[in-house]
């Protein structure tokens, strides 16, 4: 498998050298040449070997279509490394909770920082180390976040041989608990930066570091964020195991155990329908900088039966305007809100990119028109009179709809009540849009971004008490700190990292 760019470079690259590389060299994204398919008997395939070996062999047989660069024995090794019940918690990894007939949470937050970050940064670090090591070589990675990237690649890059972390965040604006579990980390490895400004401006920091190539390949820049790809490509899979859970009644089985079906019985078949591989799901994701989504697109690419990819935002809604109207406008740090989900006070998109140029059929002039010209010139475009638009919803299943404050607190009491399970503020402003693209005999399935914990203050207000904590964080934001505050400069970020490297 070779990759390409979002923006017109289709030199042919392997899946270990854009794992360390981030953006491609003209500044585009990179993608696959093409997205393989599945069929009815791939996917039944799959099916039981998650209910015979769990996550990690789904994992193994999902990533080995993409990475051919890596020994399979090896990646194999590495999948059973990052996805285990010590790590995340549990033997399922990511179980369902069922909150009504047809409509479920998939829990992605059971890792070590309590985010669905953790899915896809655990398997990250276990994938630099390795491909360091291979090459004897050190990486210097960059990275940008809104609240929960910053600690989940932290805490996956704490400690691993050659590499260093520069992680930027906005000053002030992520949750008291998201801040002590980035900044309370002291390990040498590890530097904060907070910048004074919004995500946006962290993200466009990363972005110019990156684009100079020359200060990328002597420093060994590499990056985190979803504009990775490797990261993305690790979401992939939970789509896939959310699917299998909520179109069958089949238990999942310990690794081990026997998959097969009592003789004469169909396998997968729970109930009538229950397990067909045409069945189909909606999945909803809350979305600010389109890459947990995009991850579904590639899935629902591939061939998983995904009928609604359903993006829900909050007040930032410029993707939301987007599925609406077909024009795409970023705001500037001044008209970005400042919500109770902070992490999606995003107003420019990266992953966006990667879904606008299959949208527009793989056109790397065109994309590149868009994003770098267009945006630069006039901060927007817009395809609402292109065909191409009208495909966002027939072709490719997207749809749209955000949420406010006062959603987030009522639905966060409507389903601690009605359900008793207690969400965080994004996961909330899924439900909320979910509940409005729910049809009768599709099973909706919400993606959980965090546990409540990470935003007590709106729980307090939405529910008069404290979210459960986990023992292990008890008096984190009371512990020492260590970060650096910085003007939003580009050369100021890249003088620290010359800095620290020499």
């Amino acid at each position: 498998m070779n990759y390409l760019s979002t923006r017109g470079d289709s030199t042919p690259r392997k899946f270990c050298d854009i794992l360390l590389e981030g953006l491609a060299p003209d500044g585009g994204l990179y993608l696959p040449e093409h997205y393989p398919q599945i069929d009815r008997t791939t996917l039944d395939h799959w099916r039981h070997l998650y209910a015979q070996h769990g996550y990690a062999t789904l994992a193994f047989e999902i990533l080995s279509l993409y990475i051919d660069d890596i020994p399979a024995a090896d990646l194999q090794r590495i999948c059973e490394k990052t996805y285990t019940p010590e790590v995340f918690g549990t033997l399922e990894i990511v179980p369902l909770k069922k909150l009504g007939n047809g409509f479920y949470l998939e829990a992605l937050s059971n890792g070590p920082t309590l985010a669905f970050k953790d899915m896809a940064m655990q398997l990250l670090g276990n994938l630099f180390e390795y491909e360091l090591a291979r090459r004897g070589e050190q990486l210097n990675i960059l990275g940008a976040t809104s609240g929960d990237t910053g600690s989940a690649a932290e805490y996956a890059m704490r400690g691993k041989q050659g590499i260093r972390v520069f992680m930027l965040s906005p000053h002030g604006r992520m949750s008291a608990f998201q801040q002590a579990q980035m900044f309370s980390l002291q390990d040498a490895n590890i530097h904060n930066i907070a910048v004074e400004g919004v995500f946006d401006d962290c993200q466009d920091i990363v972005k110019a570091v990156s684009n100079d190539l020359a200060f990328k390949r002597q420093y060994k820049i590499g990056t985190v964020n979803s504009i990775n790809w490797a990261r993305l490509l690790a979401q992939v899979v939970y789509y896939f195991a959310g699917y299998f859970q909520a179109t069958s009644h089949a238990p999942m089985l310990r690794a081990g155990a026997s998959a097969l079906p009592p003789e004469g019985a169909v396998p997968g078949l729970g109930r009538p329908g229950a397990g067909r591989n045409d069945e189909k799901v909606d999945f909803t994701v809350p979305s600010g900088n389109f890459g947990n989504v995009c991850a579904g697109h590639v899935a629902r690419q591939m061939g998983l039966p995904i009928n609604k990819l359903v993006v829900a935002t909050n007040e930032n809604d410029v993707l939301d305007e987007f599925f609406r109207t077909g024009v795409y406008r970023v705001r500037g740090s001044a008209d970005t809100h400042e919500t109770s989900s902070p992490s999606m006070d995003i107003s420019k998109a990266s992953n966006f990119e990667r879904f606008v140029f299959d949208l527009l059929g793989r056109d790397g002039a065109r994309t590149k028109a868009l994003f770098h010209d267009a945006l630069a010139k006039d901060g927007q475009f817009d395809l609402s009179g292109d065909p191409a638009f009208q495909q966002t919803r027939q072709r490719f299943g997207f749809v749209s709809g955000k949420s406010t404050h006062g959603d987030r607190l009522a639905t966060i009491r409507d389903v601690f009540q009605k359900h008793g399970v207690m969400i965080d503020t994004h996961t909330a402003d899924g439900v909320k849009v979910a509940r409005e693209h729910v049809q009768p005999s599709v099973p909706m399935i919400v993606l959980e971004t965090a546990l409540p914990i990470k935003f007590a203050a709106t729980i307090r207000e939405a529910l008069g008490r404290d979210p459960d904590r986990p023992a292990k964080f008890d008096g984190i934001e009371d512990l020492p700190r260590r970060v650096q505050v910085l003007p939003a400069d580009a050369d100021r970020v890249k003088a620290l990292i010359t800095q620290e490297c020499e």
